[in-house]
Formats: C-alpha cells, sequence, structure tokens
C-alpha cells in the first residue's frame, strides 16, 4: 500500500490544498497531481483553482482554500472546499462517488485543536449512505470477492507526530497487491492542516512593546506634569 505523505506544522503555522493524488494505475501511466490551490498562513494566505479534470479518475469545480494566523493569539485555521465532486476511478465496483461540496476545516487556539468536515450531497453509489456530517475517521471498504481493494475515509482526522492536525475531507487509498487490485496510491479532496497554535505576542517585544511603551507614557505623562508643577511650588516658596 503507499501511504500518503504525512503532512506537518510548526506552531502557528495552518495550510490547506483543495485535491492532490498520487497514483499507480494497472495497465495505465502513473497520475500524479497537485496539490491544487494550495495555501499557507505564510503566504499565499488564500488561493482558488478552477477545476480538477483527469478522465476516468477525479473532475471538480472550483477549489477554493484559505489559511491564516492571529498574531495576537497565535492562534490558526485553514479551510479547503471542492465543488462538484465526481470520484470515477472506481466506478465499475461503486457506481461513482459524487458530492455538491467537498469542505474541510481545522482551528487551533491556546485550549487546542479542533477540526469538521462537511459532505454536501454525498452520493457513495453502491457503497451505501453516509451523512453530510460523517464523524471523525469515516471508513468505507471497496471489495471485489470478499477482498478490500481500496478504503474510502470520510473526514479523516490525522494526529501528526509535531503535533499539528489535518483533516482530509475524502481520502481514497487504493491497496496494492490485492486480489483484483486496480492499482495503489492515494488521492485526497479537501485537505486543512493547523499546527498547534503559536504563543502570543509577548509584551517584552515586536507590536506588545509598542503596546506597553504607549500604555506607559499615557501613565508617565500625568506624574511627569504633577512633579513639575511641585517643583515650581516649591521653587516659589
Amino acid at each position: 500500500m503507499v501511504g500518503a505523505a504525512p503532512a506537518s506544522a510548526a506552531p502557528g503555522d495552518a495550510s490547506a490544498y483543495g485535491a492532490k493524488l498520487d497514483l499507480s494505475l494497472l495497465g495505465s501511466d502513473a497520475v500524479s497531481a497537485g496539490p491544487f490551490a494550495a495555501a499557507d498562513a505564510n503566504g499565499p494566505t488564500t488561493s482558488t483553482f478552477a477545476g480538477v479534470d483527469l478522465p476516468e479518475v477525479l473532475r471538480t469545480g472550483v477549489l477554493a482554500t484559505s489559511a491564516s494566523r492571529d498574531e495576537k493569539t497565535g492562534a490558526v485555521q485553514s479551510r479547503a472546499s471542492a465543488a462538484d465532486v465526481r470520484l470515477d476511478l472506481l466506478r465499475s465496483f461503486t457506481g461513482g462517488v459524487s458530492a455538491e461540496v467537498v469542505e474541510a476545516e481545522c482551528s487551533a487556539t491556546q485550549k487546542g485543536l479542533v477540526g469538521t468536515s462537511k459532505l454536501v450531497g454525498l452520493n457513495l453509489g453502491r457503497l451505501g449512505t453516509v451523512d453530510a456530517d460523517p464523524a471523525p475517521n469515516t471508513t468505507v471498504d471497496v471489495e471485489l470477492l470478499g477482498v478490500d481493494i481500496a478504503r474510502l475515509v470520510l473526514n479523516e482526522q490525522v494526529r501528526n507526530a509535531d503535533g499539528s492536525l489535518t483533516v482530509n475531507a475524502l481520502h481514497l487509498t487504493l491497496i496494492g497487491g490485492a486480489l483484483g487490485s486496480v492499482g495503489a496510491g492515494d488521492l485526497v479532496v479537501s485537505s486543512a492542516t493547523c499546527g498547534p497554535a503559536g504563543l502570543p505576542i509577548p509584551m517584552a517585544s515586536g507590536a506588545g512593546l509598542w503596546l506597553g511603551l504607549g500604555l506607559l507614557a499615557l501613565v508617565g505623562v500625568p506624574v511627569a506634569a504633577v512633579a513639575i508643577r511641585r517643583r515650581r511650588e516649591i521653587a516659589a516658596v
């Protein structure tokens, strides 16, 4: 099995992309594309892509992503969405998988990390039904003669080794080597990653320093005025 490369994000970082695939298909050329519409809290913070068009594999409408960081609190947030998704790679086994909107979102504050996915108008064909707001790591197996040849994970939530959280709204894995396998590799639609929240800006440096100096000035000016007036009173005596 070819696993998706683990995502990562340093504290205070966030990123997202609309679609990415790395597949080795039997009887066909390898398909590697993306990430499409990549965004990062360090820039570009937003991105759009007109749509993916890979016949017999994946078609989408507009992909849109965003990633941001609050410099004052250290909180980060990222979001990815894909419209009019059609996953035709396993159509002969599933009858086709489609959705009107596939969306992943994550956020990190000083309280922790949270991730969600939404799949509006999701149609799994012969694979059954799943809610538009699936529970984390909802897994649907694609079988041939009782053997798994692929695995579809909805609202996949991965806690990475560096403490970051990756949310993949839709992640298809082809299980290479299985009986009747059509290939190996991964396909992800709508992925958002958030590192742990960064530290809030300290008062001793940067913007915090100027804020502190400003407050000090507000207090210091009246005190100085009083001191000068008292000196004048003493001199007059």
